[in-house]
């Protein structure tokens, strides 16, 4: 690697606020791709959980980005130079609720740069914090841990890591198909320009997937839109999720959920067409 992990630790601590409105347009957008009907998203509407990505978009100049459809590398980010580079998991405690209409200001710091040595070479691993406060309070409404891994290139011979059965029993469970077109929806709301998730001959061709990649974000949003409809009161408190295994567009895949007997947390979960575990994730009820 072209930077040390000295170097690429350097970064720790570096911070940066953005500042955005809670505009109504991205909900009911992100609404209607998640196949909701039609509701009012006038001012004071709560945000559902994860909503808060359809803000403090990442606006980079179209000459500041790199073969990937990201950003070049450094800058905020360390520049870690390998050229893969995946939403590995986040952890969220949502404190208040952000509403249409709140004037909102985020506030990211990178908390941790580390490195080791995977089965199919080195991985570096970037934690940021995000806090988001509303209409200039002191104290964050959310607060969230995005994981970030970083590894080589796919490479002949490489052997994945072996896959691990999902839960066969939920008490929920609904089935996503993962077309273009969802894709390409989520990509254009979020802003997200990473060409794993609609360059079908970059993901393959470049990158060695055997598909277009269903955003991690995407997932997540769907496991927690699932809580939404199977019980529409519940009040979210903590949410953290764990991307275990790639989801691509080639086949159907399924979002699962099931509620502990005490009430208090939701075990959600993922599965591919094989019926392996594709993301994990636990909900705290308030």
């Amino acid at each position: 690697m072209s930077h040390t992990t000295d170097d690429l630790r350097a970064w720790i601590g570096r911070s940066e606020t953005v500042q955005d409105t809670v505009n109504p347009t991205p909900v009911a957008a992100l609404t209607a791709t998640l196949d909701h009907p039609a509701t009012s998203t006038g001012p004071g509407t709560v945000l559902p959980p994860l909503w808060h990505w359809l803000y403090f978009l990442p606006l980079h100049r179209q000459s500041d980005l790199g073969a990937d459809g990201h950003a070049k590398r450094g800058g905020f980010l360390p520049p870690v130079p390998l050229p893969r580079r995946m939403w590995a998991g986040s952890q969220f405690a949502f404190l208040s609720p952000i509403r249409v209409g709140d004037q909102v200001a985020r506030t990211s710091t990178i908390d941790d740069v580390s490195t080791k040595e995977g089965r199919t070479g080195k991985l570096v691993f970037v934690k940021v914090i995000h806090e988001v406060r509303c209409n200039g309070a002191t104290k964050p409404a959310l607060v969230e841990f995005h994981d970030i891994v970083y590894r080589d290139a796919q490479q002949p011979g490489d052997v994945a890591p072996p896959p691990q059965a999902a839960p066969t029993q939920a008490a929920w469970r609904r089935q996503i198909v993962p077309d273009d077109v969802l894709l390409f929806r989520y990509s254009a709301l979020t802003f997200n320009g990473h060409r794993i998730h609609y360059d079908r001959r970059y993901v393959t061709q470049v990158e060695g997937y055997p598909g277009l990649i269903v955003h991690g974000p995407l997932i997540a949003t769907l496991l927690l839109d699932l809580l939404r409809r199977e019980m529409p009161a519940a009040e979210v408190a903590g949410f953290r999720f764990k991307a275990v295994r790639p989801t691509f567009d080639l086949h159907a895949f399924h979002v699962q959920g099931e509620p502990a007997v005490d009430g208090k947390t939701v075990h959600l979960w993922a599965s591919d067409h094989e019926g392996w575990l594709t993301m994990d994730a636990t909900v705290v009820l308030r």
